[in-house]
């Protein structure tokens, strides 16, 4: 019976790897078409931000294909021409990038706090920074709108950028607070009876642990801040404000000037994906700390 079942467990493992190649490839396959799927319309905005608004309006974007003459530099000329979109490019870069390294900064040291250090009141401060979580942006509009305008900042990048980073914290100190909590005690106290003080062992062993859980919450505070548009439109002006704005202004004053919101809305796009597909890495890592053990 035995020699008559090595053979046959040989089959059925033979037949179980090719339906098991089969399948795997099946799956590649499907996740192949779906990033796809998923990049034509961002492929499809490169392409019409190349091409006349002439012949955008008159024909699809697929139609270069069969006649590439109709590529052209004109649309970044008149873009980087208008000096409404260009500032409004170096705005948002003015928000955004302050508005991370604030929240990540500040939520990594928070979050250490809550997670390691013994103080008064420790776990009631905690659940109040978790119950701010459940606080929308609208209801916060009006009431920092009138505090931003007594204090002097409405209207202008510090202002965009503070809303940003308040309403940004809660969810860094809860991610990285539990993600810190798992970091083995014992690495922690052999560090202190090394001589460590606590900013020594935050900076030497905690960020460094904890570092795919700060690329994950960078990636999204910058995709958050960089796309968004309702907090720039209700907190900066005609000086201060982004290029969500901008582009949306644009669309309002003009209605047709393809040939400056092809480009734009490109541009717009193309960075937090630059940014994104740059970290993936760490932000998948991020994502599954903690999920196998």
């Amino acid at each position: 019976m035995s020699a008559l079942d090595t053979p046959v467990r040989a089959k059925r493992s033979l037949a179980a790897r090719v339906v098991g190649g089969a399948a795997g490839g099946a799956l590649r396959v499907f996740l192949f078409l779906v990033a796809l799927f998923w990049l034509v319309p961002a492929f499809g905005l490169l392409v019409s931000s190349f091409r006349e608004p002439t012949d955008i309006a008159s024909s699809g974007w697929w139609k270069v294909f069969t006649a590439p003459a109709q590529l052209t530099t004109g649309s970044y000329r008149s873009l980087l021409e208008n000096d409404d979109v260009t500032g409004a490019l170096f705005n948002t870069v003015w928000i955004t990038v302050p508005a991370t390294l604030l929240v990540v900064v500040i939520g990594a040291m928070a979050g250490y706090a809550f997670a390691w250090m013994d103080f008064k009141g420790r776990d009631w401060w905690f659940l109040a920074v978790v119950a701010l979580l459940v606080v929308p942006v609208q209801v916060a509009l009006i009431p920092l709108s009138d505090l931003f305008g007594k204090i002097g900042i409405f209207g202008d990048v510090i202002g965009v950028v503070l809303f940003h980073v308040g309403f940004g914290l809660p969810f860094a100190i809860f991610l990285l607070r539990n993600f810190f909590a798992e970091i083995p005690r014992e690495l922690l106290e052999a560090a202190r009876l090394d001589g460590a003080g606590e900013m020594r062992l935050f900076v030497t062993v905690v960020l460094p642990l904890g570092a795919p859980a700060i690329a994950s919450l960078g990636i999204f505070q910058f995709l958050w801040v960089w796309n968004d548009m309702l907090v720039a439109l209700v907190f900066s002006d005609a000086d201060s404000q982004p290029l969500t704005v901008a582009l949306q202004q644009q669309v309002r004053q003009f209605g047709s000037n393809i040939e400056i919101l092809a480009p734009g809305a490109f541009i717009s796009m193309v960075i937090p994906l630059a940014v994104f597909f740059a970290f993936q890495r760490q932000f998948v890592s991020g994502v599954m700390a903690g999920a196998v053990k």
